[in-house]
């Protein structure tokens, strides 16, 4: 067995960055960006109005003569006169020898004379051309995550395609005899299916996309045939069961003989202390333990640390920070825990139903506090890390 730690290295090790594709822009929106994008205009292109008012040519006189109208979107640039005033609408391109624009609030108008309460500082109320951004300068780096409002910034330049980082193909399988359908009667000795559709909901939770999802009972025969039609389509393939060393536990068996390589086996933790990591080819597998709770932890602590890894995000952890324990915490064995948790006002505290097998917790939980394996006791009040859940 392995430290959390040392198994987290290992997964930033052999985890590779996808190729890149070029996309539409509307369909970038979680990807990462795969080059730097240097703005092809001046934003704002034009002087532009900040406001709803009147464009001025400053003269001694607070009263002006209006002269024109310019709206949005209007394409005329009039070369204006001392003591002239134009009517112009916000997001309006505003004559490029106007010296203000003055909010309408500020004006009187009596048909074409405009009177002024205050004469304007020189630029007032006017977003200068270039001001956001000049052409030919960085927009937006290499790596930088395609928020909605990265992708309007980008519209707003007339970008139309990008290059991004390619998101993964992902598998979820799920194994064993004793599952069934939800929706389906549940016989004596069966138990509702729920750890492919809690996963993939993860998956898809944290911005990515299931290609595929599959069910094998406890046969090796069927196990190495599903294994290895996953494993050669995608680039992604998330296990639960069959991982552990049980008569009718196979995908170890299988996974060797299609000659997956072991990056690691068994991690000093609870709960989870039986999750495999392998490669083969392109394609990365987790095995993960059956259990739901230990399942859903395993994920989030490693599987979603390779998605992200692999997607091209520079923060593929999760979110991270110490906070007050709200009661002590007696910790038992040498192995690391990472406990269900809940945020408070005065710091974090161990929901119940700790077990492996109970997603109830995990229903209520929006962190997991994370207790090395050299810590026994934590005091209440004592700071804790605590892993902040997507």
């Amino acid at each position: 067995m392995i430290d959390v730690e040392v198994a987290k290295q290992y997964i930033i090790d052999n985890t590779s960055l996808l190729g890149t594709t070029e996309l539409p822009l509307e369909q970038t929106l979680g990807f990462i960006l795969a080059e730097d994008i240097l703005s092809p205009i001046n934003m704002p292109p034009f002087n532009q109005s900040a406001m709803d008012g009147y464009a001025l040519k400053f003269h001694e006189s607070l009263s002006y003569a209006v002269v024109a109208e310019i709206q949005a979107g209007g394409g005329a640039n009039p070369i204006m006169k001392a003591g002239e005033a134009i009517r112009i609408f916000t997001g309006a391109a505003v004559p490029s020898n106007a010296d203000a624009v003055i909010m309408q609030e500020k004006t009187e108008r009596e048909g074409d004379i405009l009177t002024i309460t205050e004469q304007p500082l020189l630029g007032k109320n006017i977003r200068l051309e270039g001001e956001q951004i000049k052409k030919n300068s960085l927009a937006l780096a290499k790596g930088t995550p395609l928020t909605p409002a990265a992708i309007g910034f980008l519209a707003g330049l007339g970008v139309s395609t990008i290059k991004v980082v390619q998101q993964p193909n992902i598998a979820v399988i799920t194994t064993g005899n004793e599952l069934v359908k939800p929706g389906t009667p549940l016989e004596y000795g069966k138990i509702y299916e729920s750890n492919a559709v809690m996963l993939a909901m993860a998956i898809q939770n944290s911005g990515f996309k299931v290609a595929k999802m599959g069910h094998v009972k406890d046969d090796y025969a069927n196990t190495l045939k599903l294994l290895d039609q996953q494993i050669s389509e995608q680039d992604f393939v998330f296990i639960t069961g069959g991982i552990s060393v049980g008569d009718y536990d196979f995908v170890g068996k299988a996974l060797t003989e299609l000659g997956v390589e072991e990056i690691f086996y068994k991690i000093k933790q609870k709960p989870g202390k039986p999750i495999y990591m392998g490669q083969k080819g392109k394609c990365i597998i987790f095995a993960l333990p059956g259990n739901p709770a230990s399942a859903l932890t395993c994920f989030y602590q490693y599987g979603l640390m390779s998605l992200k890894l692999a997607a091209g995000f520079k923060e593929f952890e999760l979110k991270k920070t110490f906070l007050s324990l709200e009661e002590t915490y007696h910790k038992k064995g040498a192995r690391s825990h990472f406990l269900k948790a809940q945020l408070t006002e005065n710091g974090v505290q161990c929901l119940k139903s700790q077990s492996s097998a109970m997603l109830i917790s995990f229903a209520e939980a929006d962190a997991l506090i994370y207790i090395p394996k050299d810590k026994m006791i934590v005091e209440k009040g004592e700071l804790v890390e605590v892993h902040h859940l997507p």
